[in-house]
């Protein structure tokens, strides 16, 4: 039968539905930690700082993000075998697997472009509401808590929004360096059951739900934000 492989795959699956959500997840939260002051030392045009942070998003967006995988896993990643060193310590379980590899690029280059999206919110927010509330008394740091940083996030949301899902549908190049994701567990299917299009369709309609979810939690957020008078 067409599916008769499923039920024996099906825990495989799980675990590679299970690591490209971890993958999305968790290089989009540590990407955003980088994209905010990435964007923020831009806006402020600090010297030095803006040019390395305008520098650092340009080439990340310039280069492909496979080339970056695989100069982390092939480049980097041989190096740490032969240090004595590395190889004995706690550190050698998560050096050698490809799923660190592939998490650090994915964080690496959500930074890049969300970096320049952020740049982007800052800017958008009116110089007026900034002068206002320093007018208020509030210091350069509650300014920033209370007023720019939660209107440059609002600004930014449907763009960050539309960037998350590129996030997801870059997450199976992840598989290039051995990791079993989603598009991973696929690949397996196929070389072992020699069925091409079912596990593919079956992978695309998972990646779709995923999409939906994502857009869906987006907007649901964006509508708890109390819109502008």
């Amino acid at each position: 039968m067409v599916w008769d492989w499923l039920p024996h795959y099906m825990p495989l699956l799980v675990n590679g539905l299970w690591i490209t959500i971890n993958l999305l997840v968790l290089s989009c939260f540590f990407g955003m930690i980088f994209a905010i002051p990435l964007g923020l030392v831009q806006a402020l045009n600090t010297p030095y700082l803006a040019g390395a942070a305008r520098g650092f998003c340009t080439f990340i967006r310039g280069t492909p993000l496979l080339v970056q995988i695989w100069l982390l896993y092939f480049g980097v990643g041989s190096i740490f075998p032969m240090i004595p060193a590395i190889r004995q310590s706690f550190l050698w379980p998560v050096l050698r697997e490809g799923y660190f590899y592939a998490l650090l690029a994915l964080t690496i280059s959500f930074a890049g472009y969300e970096g320049e999206v952020m740049r982007g919110g800052f800017l958008g927010v009116p110089k007026g509401e900034l002068e206002a509330a320093k007018a208020c008394g509030m210091s350069p740091w509650l300014v920033l808590k209370r007023i720019w940083f939660p209107r440059a996030v609002r600004l930014a949301l449907p763009t960050l929004a539309g960037e998350t899902a590129l996030q997801l549908k870059s997450t199976p190049l992840a598989a290039t360096v051995t990791v079993l994701d989603l598009f991973g567990v696929s690949n397996k299917i196929r070389q072992d059951t020699y069925r091409v299009y079912e596990p593919l369709l079956l992978v695309l309609v998972i990646y779709v739900v995923l999409y939906f979810f994502i857009v869906w939690a987006f907007r649901w957020y964006e509508n708890r934000i109390p819109q502008k008078r």
